[in-house]
């Protein structure tokens, strides 16, 4: 994992869809969703990224951004617990790609920390994660919790670049790992639908009500944010006010069609046989009903 490329290299595209279906929780679907993870590392080294330099208004623009204490925290925190996770997996290849989902998680982080760095924005030292007690758990809360952010994500990443708020040259440099977290997503879904199929029969319920309460939690926790928005901007409401800190006007309606074209878009590029998240796509395409 040590040998540079380029930084802004595109993701392969898998080549294996005229292969026939796979039944989920088969062994087949472990190695398809595993070796789709593995198979398009990206090895670039956060330490060789030559950041752009920027004029002074870009500059501004980037430090201004709510984000970057809760963007290092947050994949600080996934990268620890994902590798918990990959510690209790008995298979050696889906374990070798969890961990490699962790070293990515990582590595975010790692690139997040040189480029604030970079920029001179300062930032609050990362809460300290300790270890967690249900490693399940907190892979849960961390893969769902993606789901949710990665959609946005990729709708805004999107709107930066059409409305030039930053140069191309800053966004084509962070685009990997934008791509990333669709990758990341991607494999999840995938572990879950495979993890439930081989639980013992008695045990599939309890894993349904588990899914039931990460989302519980979850959607608390956004509620929570929801509140604060009322008050002087925030790290944790970038998501809800993101469109705004990018440069970019649209209304409620037309941010959630980019949100979803471009999750189509990032997700199409991999394996059509694999899951996809759909419970905030089809959620948003509930509410794009009401909103003009």
């Amino acid at each position: 994992m040590s040998d540079a490329v380029p930084f802004a290299a595109a993701p392969r595209r898998e080549g294996s869809d005229q292969a026939g279906p796979v039944r989920l929780g088969s062994a087949e679907h472990l190695a398809l969703f595993s070796r789709m993870l593995l198979d398009t590392f990206n090895p670039y080294d956060p330490e060789a990224i030559r950041w752009p330099q920027l004029e002074e208004a870009a500059q501004t623009r980037l430090r201004t951004l709510p984000i970057w204490d809760i963007a290092v925290d947050t994949e600080e925190k996934a990268s620890r617990r994902v590798k918990a996770y990959a510690e209790t997996i008995a298979d050696p290849l889906l374990r070798q790609a969890t961990e490699l989902n962790a070293f990515e998680e990582g590595r975010h982080k790692a690139v997040l920390a040189r480029l604030v760095r970079a920029y001179g924005i300062e930032i609050a030292q990362p809460a300290r994660c300790p270890p967690p007690r249900d490693a399940e758990w907190a892979f849960m809360v961390t893969g769902y919790s993606e789901c949710i952010d990665s959609f946005f994500a990729f709708g805004l990443f999107e709107l930066a670049k059409r409305s030039g708020y930053f140069p191309v040259a800053l966004v084509d440099t962070f685009e990997p790992v934008i791509q990333e977290e669709g990758r990341h997503i991607t494999f999840f879904v995938n572990w879950v639908a495979w993890h439930q199929r081989n639980l013992p029969w008695w045990r599939r319920p309890l894993f349904r009500v588990k899914i039931l309460a990460v989302w519980v939690f979850l959607l608390w926790e956004r509620m929570a944010i929801a509140r604060e928005m009322g008050g002087p901007p925030s790290d944790n409401n970038f998501t809800l006010t993101g469109s705004k800190s990018v440069g970019a006007e649209v209304t409620p309606g037309a941010l959630l069609d980019v949100c979803l074209a471009e999750n189509e878009r990032r997700l199409g590029l991999y394996d059509r046989r694999l899951v996809r998240p759909r419970f905030v796509p089809g959620m948003v395409r509930l509410l794009r009903r009401f909103l003009a």
